[in-house]
């Protein structure tokens, strides 16, 4: 069989056995087997490490993708000597993700601008590129997912779903109050991963004044019991980071 029949045949084996990634290094693993004296079996390792490699980094590339986060805001961006002081020291602890594993949830409330949402989604984006399932989702978005599902007659699968995951974060508790209605399915969905898996929810509003967006006392009383039950009760309350951009932006 000559060189050019070959080349084609493996073109359409590749195609065939979707591996891509052996059409675009054959040549330059060929060429390093040749000059290096490999075995056949040490040839096709190497084909078969960049094939997987690839699948990795598509795997991470699509778990950050289900993820839903609203932008991309990582960890090592975190000017973390300005975060609050509790938010810094309990940063290392967190970026082991252990709390994913341990089932804990972590609630970051203070005021607005001062990291907490970055450091949700930084937690989030690391925990895709570890491994983990993550969904990202404002309370009032999680809110009409679950009365559009109660509508469509799916909320039975939205729940299957929502507790799949190994973390989900929960961002801006407290910018839009409920009725009772809404605040019982608030409660009854995020109910469903207590002391299971880990949820990180930010929140403006310290747990005091949680009554004032649910209204029904009894309900806010459970679910603050739900959310801090072994959790990480982080005070981000400090300056707003978006104040001090604005103030460098005039000191220049």
């Amino acid at each position: 069989m000559d060189y050019t029949t070959e080349s084609k045949l493996l073109t359409e084996y590749i195609r065939d056995l979707k591996v891509p990634s052996f059409r675009d290094s054959l040549e330059r693993i060929e060429a390093q087997a040749n000059a290096e004296g490999w075995t056949h079996r040490t040839f096709l390792l190497h084909l078969m490490e960049t094939e997987t490699e690839r699948r990795r980094e598509n795997r991470k590339e699509q778990r950050i993708k289900r993820a839903n986060f609203p932008e991309m805001k990582y960890l090592q961006e975190l000017v973390r000597e300005e975060l609050p002081q509790e938010g810094r020291a309990v940063l290392p602890e967190l970026e082991t993700l252990n709390f994913i594993r341990e089932g804990r949830n972590v609630v970051l409330y203070g005021n607005p601008g001062t990291g907490k949402t970055h450091m949700a989604i930084g937690l989030g984006i690391k925990a895709c590129l570890d491994g983990y399932s993550v969904y990202f989702t404002s309370v009032p978005q999680l809110l009409t997912q679950i009365r559009e599902a109660q509508a469509a007659r799916t909320l039975r699968r939205l729940q299957e779903r929502f507790l799949k995951y190994d973390l989900v974060i929960c961002d801006e508790f407290g910018y839009v109050s409920f009725d009772k209605e809404g605040g019982e399915q608030i409660f009854n969905h995020l109910s469903l991963r207590a002391g299971k898996k880990a949820t990180i929810t930010t929140t403006n509003l310290p747990f005091v004044r949680w009554e004032e967006i649910i209204k029904d006392k009894a309900l806010c009383s459970a679910l603050v019991d739900r959310l801090c039950h072994k959790a990480f009760l982080i005070n981000m309350s400090g300056p707003s980071y978006r104040v001090r951009e604005t103030q460098k932006m005039y000191v220049k």
